[in-house]
C-alpha cells in the first residue's frame, strides 16, 4: 500500500512537517494537581514536607493533597467497610485492575487475588497503592485464610456469622 500524495506546500506556502518543515506547535499540557504550598506551612504528622515544597501531582481527592502516602492509607483504613473481594487470576488478568479500582472506590477492606501473582496494574490506575491487596496461590489457600478469619471477633456482629468450629 502506498502513502497518499501529500502536497509539498500547504495553503500558506510552507513545507509540511512530513517533508522536513516545522512541526506544528503542540498544545501546552495542563498540569495535574497543585503546586507548592502557599502561605504558612500546616502542622501535623500527616503532611509530607516534600509535597508541600514541590507540589502534589498525584491523582488524589483534594482532602488528601500534600498528605503522606501512609497517612492517606491510614485514614482510608479507618473508614473501610467490612467486606472483602476475591478474584481468581487463572488465565489472563481479566480486568483485575478494574476490580481493584472499584474495591478502592467502595472502601473494601481488602482484595484477594487467587492464582497467578502477576496482573496488569494499569487498570487499577494507581488505586492499588491505597487498597490492601493480598495474593493467595490457590483457591485452597484462600479458603484456609477465610476459615482462619471466620472466628475473628470483629466479625461477630455480621449477619450469618459462624465461628471456625461451625465450618
Amino acid at each position: 500500500m502506498t502513502d497518499p500524495e501529500v502536497p509539498s506546500e500547504t495553503l500558506s506556502g510552507s513545507l509540511t512537517a512530513r517533508e522536513g518543515g516545522p512541526e506544528p506547535e503542540a498544545e501546552p499540557k495542563a498540569e495535574v494537581g497543585v503546586g507548592p504550598w502557599e502561605g504558612e506551612l500546616p502542622e501535623g504528622a500527616h503532611w509530607d514536607p516534600d509535597l508541600l515544597a514541590d507540589g502534589d501531582r498525584r491523582n488524589v481527592v483534594d482532602k488528601y493533597r500534600y498528605w503522606k502516602h501512609e497517612a492517606i492509607v491510614a485514614d482510608l483504613d479507618s473508614k473501610r467497610h467490612n467486606f472483602h473481594i476475591a478474584i481468581e487470576n487463572w488465565q489472563h488478568d481479566m480486568n483485575i485492575g478494574t476490580v481493584v479500582r472499584s474495591a478502592n472506590a467502595f472502601l473494601a477492606k481488602e482484595v484477594h487475588i487467587i492464582g497467578r501473582r502477576r496482573w496488569n496494574r494499569r487498570g487499577a490506575m494507581v488505586t492499588d497503592r491505597y487498597q490492601h491487596v493480598r495474593h493467595h496461590p490457590t483457591v485452597a489457600d484462600f479458603v484456609a485464610w477465610a476459615q482462619g478469619r471466620a472466628g475473628d471477633h470483629r466479625n461477630r456482629h455480621l449477619p450469618g456469622f459462624r465461628s471456625a468450629g461451625d465450618l
